[in-house]
């Protein structure tokens, strides 16, 4: 049976990237039918932060990516946290250094930094011809220590990635890694292989930084007598043609994109393509259409670029298929933010924005004209095609606010009545009394609508504020 896992960090939010590689984890093992596995890796100690994890279970829950085993679900191959896990990974280092495959380092950071600076592009292999009675006796004494990876310093190891193909290192390239810390905590390089086997992780998932690590990763898995997993390698998403998108560069993460505004199903689909297409490249997809057609053929080989405008463009789709009580619903904590909207006909407004919001936040942009109305621009009743301007609305603004305060219920038939009353286009009698409502040469409505979202009292008031200032 297949078994993948996501193995993230608690180390804040959870970034698109990490996003991407739980994606394609999870779509991989439910196309086959298999098993996708949650796992925390939180042995770098310093960088976790309080109520990430929690964070972790939350988003992979809203998104859909529901982990068949995990830490708060439970499973056969528990603990599921790195740092329960601590002396399972001493039994397999001391394993290891009894079969020469690791040994025991006393260096300190002083003569690191020292071989660092007169050349040594990696770890000189200074305490390996140390016996092993004398790092017993130190540390007996209470030396500081870690434990290292015995590499070989001649030959070539070899693996094939299912995206990238044969992958060849020379094991002379590669340095002695530290498997267990001076705390007595594995590192990743150390820590993911032994869980991975021990979970029965089929298919390692995971970015393009981790290549060149892999196969001094396989040679730890040869020196433990277990079969290598097969590995997929992910090309990174970019900011831009040279910068990565990164967390530590403040980037994007899932939480960010809903508070902006962006629905959950569209950030899953989008996230989805940054690096995979479908053989038919249809763009919007459930996620229950993506478990069907997820391949590997479809991987790219190639780094994504993050276009958010491409990204904004396929939430509109989603926010199109939202029935109107859906989308008020969704719409109401962001008319919140602005007490501008207070007293207005907020279920009416969400039918003007329903079919113009892009993202949610799109509300602010497109009701700001409410805010600023007081800084009332008279050149805004300019206009070529109608061939109106402020004189004209002058001489207008008197009729048409006798027209709102007289035929207010059918107000629509009775502006298009007064232009051929009048003798003038529709259009210049709807266009001055817009402009004198709102203050707006753009709004998410025509001249009746937004009268209707201000109601009577509130449209009179506007319409005579902006005659006061043409007078």
């Amino acid at each position: 049976m297949v078994r993948t896992r996501f193995a993230p960090s608690p180390t804040g939010f959870l970034h698109v990237g990490g996003l991407r590689t739980a994606l394609y984890a999870y779509l991989y093992a439910k196309k086959a039918d298999g098993k996708f596995i949650l796992r925390i890796e939180d042995t770098d100690l310093e960088r976790t932060v309080p109520g990430a994890v929690e964070l972790i279970y939350r988003t992979l829950n809203e998104t859909g990516l529901k982990y068949d085993e995990g830490p708060d679900v439970g499973g056969d191959f528990g603990p599921y946290v790195q740092t329960q896990r601590k002396e399972i990974y001493a039994e397999y280092a001391r394993k290891l250094i009894d079969s020469g495959d690791a040994y025991y380092c006393f260096c300190d950071k002083e003569r690191l930094e020292r071989i660092h600076n007169d050349g040594a592009t990696k770890y000189d292999k200074h305490c390996l011809k140390m016996s092993r009675e004398e790092a017993e006796k130190r540390i007996a004494a209470g030396e500081k220590y870690v434990i290292r990876q015995n590499i070989p310093e001649e030959g070539t190891t070899v693996y094939t990635d299912l995206v990238f193909g044969e992958i060849s290192v020379d094991c002379s390239d590669l340095e002695d890694n530290i498997l267990i810390k001076s705390d007595g905590y594995p590192t990743y390089n150390f820590a993911n292989v032994i869980d991975d086997h021990l979970m029965g992780i089929t298919h390692v998932i995971r970015g393009i930084e981790y290549l060149s690590s892999t196969p001094k990763y396989n040679l730890l898995y040869d020196a433990l007598g277990w079969e290598r997993p097969q590995y997929i390698h992910l090309q990174p998403i970019m900011r831009d043609a040279h910068q990565k998108l990164s967390k530590r560069h403040g980037d994007a993460n899932y939480e960010d994109f809903i508070a902006k505004g962006y629905l959950k199903d569209a950030i899953v689909n989008y996230i989805a393509l940054l690096g995979w297409s479908p053989k038919d490249n249809r763009e919007k997809l459930s996620l229950a259409e993506m478990e069907q057609l997820f391949s590997l053929d479809g991987v790219s080989k190639s780094a994504s670029i993050f276009d958010e405008a491409k990204m904004r463009w396929l939430n509109s789709q989603y926010i199109k298929e939202l029935d109107g009580a859906e989308f008020h619903k969704r719409a109401l904590p962001f008319y919140r933010q602005y007490d501008y909207l207070k007293g207005l006909d907020l279920e009416y407004l969400s039918s003007l924005l329903h079919s113009r919001t892009e993202i949610f936040t799109d509300v602010g942009k497109l009701t700001a004209f409410i805010a600023s109305f007081d800084d009332f621009d008279t050149g805004l009743f300019v206009n070529a095609k109608w061939k109106t301007d402020a004189a004209l609305a002058k001489k207008m603004l008197p009729d048409l606010i006798e027209v709102a305060e007289k035929e207010w219920d059918g107000l629509h038939d009775a502006l298009n009545a007064y232009a051929e009353r009048v003798g003038c286009k529709k259009g210049q009698a709807l266009w001055i009394f817009r402009i004198a409502l709102t203050n707006a040469a753009s709004t998410p409505g025509g001249a009746t609508e937004m009268a209707n979202l201000f109601g009577k009292t509130e449209s009179l008031r506007r319409l005579r504020y902006a005659y006061d200032k043409v007078k």
